[in-house]
């Protein structure tokens, strides 16, 4: 049984307002309801009483939305940007390097534009919030961080049918993803890995106590400690996440608590067992005598790039455009991010010869293959004309991983005056994620290939085909 319970007296934001009930409260452990006939609902135990007065809690009985109105119609395309903390500016930077400079004059406002992109307008938002506008559809795109995306969007909405269509397009980290919408099918995930944002969600256990033993989840799950009266208290602010994990972990006696920030410090202070939070380096784990345990790693965020479905359906004509131009951005960009471009003279009896010796190298091979050219000098005539000596130019991508033993092999065949340069975009001849896409939207590729215009048509096709048909069924 999964109890969740809030650490704050007040919580605006959840709709709760409880009383104080005594040391640790409202995380008194063992609580137990003593009256439900009234609006208040009464638990009480050994530390005190907590009492709610008001949850937004779903309950069978009491009437939920549906289906949400459409937007008002509008010819712009949103994309939501978180506004603040490291994400934002990652995202920013991301954006910079891929040669999209987000135009904001007053610092203070909310709505931004890409000169690069007329027609898109940028708004900056919580990262929790971008999630949300996605689902609603109150913007069109997003980049945010899948663990939020996971958290939020189950069925955090309040919606059954899918979202309006507000905003079209959101980057956001793959953990924000998971925490909202995992599983929503009116949100495409368009590029699931953009290189920044990197952490994970993970159990904190105690080093010491009654856990310096445990060091798995099995044996976690398997304290006797934990009953109805004694659940493991669990505090994090990824409770959707967290009830799916314990769930499907199978344990039975947990209880979620909610706290706005200094996780770490709750075990310390008696007020939670254990922690579940996003773990980066793990720095602050250990200096708050806090560790990870076999088993708890639970999600692997980072930003990922998510459109709204029904925006994509509904505007192709203007949505897929933008959206393939960010596509063949990005990824040009975040793939150039991995190579080096590496340039060296070799001389060689002919330019076969030169790229039979390197391509014989592992690591000097580059992409495709190298370039040769050759090198011209002068002659030493009076003249001053132009003249091959038997050198050429070598011209080959190197993973930046590799760099330095694939130097050492190029100076040891010969390689001279060797230069390295970073590369800014490598373009491929079309995009994988679009490819992707264009499946996803069940747009045949051999009708769209690299052309938004023509996957629109496919897409604004079916769509017109699909309302022609929908009367002959009913």
């Amino acid at each position: 049984m999964i109890q969740q319970r809030s650490q704050l007296q007040k919580s605006s934001q959840a709709g709760l307002v409880c009383s104080p009930g005594g040391q640790g409260s409202p995380a008194a452990v063992g609580c137990r309801r003593v009256a439900a006939r009234t609006s208040k609902q009464r638990y009480v135990c050994g530390r005190g009483e907590l009492q709610i007065t008001a949850s937004l809690i779903r309950r069978d009985d009491v009437h939920t939305v549906t289906k949400l109105p459409k937007p008002i119609p509008r010819d712009s395309i949103r994309l939501g940007l978180p506004s603040k903390g490291r994400m934002a500016e990652d995202t920013m930077q991301l954006l910079k390097d891929c040669a999209l400079s987000v135009y904001k004059p007053n610092p203070r406002q909310y709505v931004a534009k890409i000169p690069q992109i007329p027609g898109v307008e940028v708004w900056f938002q919580r990262a929790s919030d971008v999630v949300r506008k996605l689902r609603l559809g109150d913007i069109d795109l997003g980049i945010v961080g899948y663990d939020m995306f996971q958290e939020i969007g189950d069925g955090d909405s309040g919606s059954s049918s899918g979202g309006r269509g507000d905003i079209d397009l959101g980057i956001v980290g793959y953990d924000m993803f998971q925490e909202i919408g995992d599983g929503d099918s009116d949100l495409v995930v368009v590029h699931e890995a953009l290189g920044f944002g990197h952490c994970h969600l993970a159990l904190g256990v105690p080093m010491g106590g009654k856990f310096a033993n445990i060091n798995n989840l099995e044996q976690l799950r398997a304290m006797d400690c934990w009953t109805e009266e004694t659940p493991l208290r669990v505090v994090t602010g990824y409770h959707a996440i967290a009830k799916r994990f314990f769930d499907q972990a199978g344990f039975e006696h947990v209880a979620l608590l909610t706290a706005d920030g200094a996780l770490e410090a709750a075990p310390a202070m008696g007020c939670a067992d254990i922690i579940l939070d996003l773990v980066s380096t793990g720095v602050t784990l250990k200096e708050n005598n806090l560790r990870e345990i076999e088993g708890g790693r639970i999600v692997d965020s980072q930003g990922v790039l998510v459109a709204n479905r029904r925006s994509l359906t509904e505007r192709p004509q203007q949505l897929l455009p933008v959206l393939h131009e960010l596509l063949e951005r990005l990824d040009a960009h975040l793939k150039a991010e991995q190579f080096y471009s590496v340039i060296a003279n070799m001389r060689g009896e002919s330019p076969e010869a030169v790229a039979t010796l390197l391509m014989q190298q592992e690591g000097l091979r580059g992409l495709q293959g190298p370039t040769i050219s050759p090198v011209y000098s002068l002659d030493g005539s009076a003249s001053g004309a132009a003249a091959k000596h038997g050198f050429y130019a070598c011209v080959i991508c190197v993973a930046k991983k590799n760099l330095y033993p694939s130097v050492k092999a190029l100076q040891k065949i010969g390689g001279s005056g060797v230069l390295v340069q970073p590369m800014t975009y490598i373009f491929d001849e079309e995009p994988l994620r679009w490819q992707r896409l264009l499946a996803q939207l069940g747009i045949d590729e051999a009708a769209a290939g690299n052309d938004p215009a023509a996957a629109a048509a496919v897409l604004a096709s079916n769509g017109t085909a699909a309302q022609e048909a929908a009367p002959a069924r009913r």
